[in-house]
C-alpha cells in the first residue's frame, strides 16, 4: 500500500541528511516541498531526479486533495524548506488526512533545529517548551510571552532577524533578564551560537542577520523555607524519639525543603530542648 513518508532535511550543511532520507527521496514517485528550489539544490547535490510538487502555506488546502489523489496510487515524500515537516512548517493537514484516509505515515527523522538548538544552549533539556514562531505583531508578541512567564520549562522559539531586537527587548520586560542561547544560522558556515543574558543579546545583536532559533531560561522556582508548620513536625519528631537523618529525610520529601536547612532547624530545635 502506498505511504506518506515524512523526511527531515538538512536545516543548514547538505551532510546532514541520514542515508534513509536519501534512499527514500530516490524511491519515492513524487516529493512534496514547501520550497522547491531549496529542494532542488538538495537534489541535485545527491542526484536525485525524483519529481517536485509544490506544497506551502498558502496552496496547502489547494493541494491537498491532489496529494491525497496521488497516495491512493504512489508513495509521496512531504518535505518541509529545512527541518522535520510539520513543526512550524506545511504539513499538519495532509498528514492528519491521509491517516483520516487510512494511509500509513511513516517519519523519516533527522535534522531539527528545536533540538539541535536546545542541546547546545547550555539549558535544561530534560523538559522543554516549544513556541514556534513568536506572534509578528508586538501587542500580541507581548501578551503570548506574558501567558508563559511562570512556566519553569526551558523554552524554545523561532525569530525572524528584523523582529529579534525587539522580541528580546520584549521578553526582558517581562520575563527578566534571564539566560539564553541565541542559535545563528545553525549548522551553515556563520553559525554562531551566544550564550549570556537577554540583556546581553540585545547588545550583542544590533544588527541581527539570518536565521535564529532562541532557547530562554524557564521561570525558577522559589525554593520553599523552613517553615512553622515545619518546626512544628521536626519537634514532634524530636519528642518521639527519631533521629535527626530520618527526621531530616522524611520532611525533604514531604516539604521539598533542603536536607540541609531541615538539619539546621533540627539542630536549633536540640538545643533548646
Amino acid at each position: 500500500m502506498p505511504a506518506l513518508y515524512i523526511v527531515a532535511t538538512p536545516i543548514g550543511n547538505l551532510e546532514d541528511i541520514s542515508l534513509r532520507a536519501l534512499r527514500l527521496l530516490s524511491q519515492v514517485k513524487l516529493i512534496a516541498t514547501e520550497d522547491t528550489r531549496t529542494t532542488r539544490q538538495l537534489l541535485n547535490a545527491y542526484d536525485i531526479k525524483t519529481p517536485l510538487t509544490s506544497y506551502h502555506e498558502h496552496n496547502k488546502r489547494a493541494k491537498l486533495g491532489y496529494l491525497l489523489d496521488c497516495l491512493k496510487e504512489k508513495d509521496v515524500a512531504l518535505v518541509s524548506e529545512a527541518g522535520m515537516p510539520g513543526l512550524s512548517d506545511p504539513g499538519y493537514e495532509l498528514v492528519a488526512a491521509a491517516v483520516e484516509h487510512g494511509i500509513p505515515v511513516v517519519p523519516i527523522p533527522g535534522a531539527s533545529a528545536v533540538v539541535t538548538a536546545l542541546v547546545v544552549s547550555g539549558l535544561p533539556a530534560n523538559q522543554f517548551l516549544y513556541l514556534g514562531f513568536l506572534p509578528r505583531r508586538r501587542a500580541d508578541r507581548q501578551r503570548f510571552l506574558q501567558s508563559v512567564a511562570d512556566e519553569p520549562w526551558t523554552m524554545v522559539a523561532f525569530e525572524a532577524p528584523h523582529r529579534l531586537s525587539e522580541t528580546l527587548k520584549d521578553a526582558l520586560g517581562i520575563f527578566g533578564d534571564r539566560k539564553l542561547a541565541v542559535c545563528r544560522e545553525l549548522t551553515k558556515i556563520h553559525e554562531e551560537i551566544f550564550r549570556g543574558r537577554l540583556s546581553q543579546a540585545i547588545e550583542h545583536f544590533a544588527q541581527p542577520r539570518g536565521e535564529f532559533t532562541l532557547v530562554i531560561e524557564g521561570k525558577m522556582r522559589d525554593k520553599p523555607e523552613v517553615n512553622e508548620q515545619i518546626e512544628t513536625e521536626l519537634y514532634r519528631l524530636y519528642r518521639r524519639g527519631a533521629s535527626a537523618r530520618e527526621a531530616v529525610a522524611r520532611l525533604a520529601e514531604t516539604s521539598g525543603v533542603s536536607k540541609k536547612k531541615l538539619y539546621q532547624a533540627w539542630l536549633r530545635i536540640a538545643k533548646g530542648d
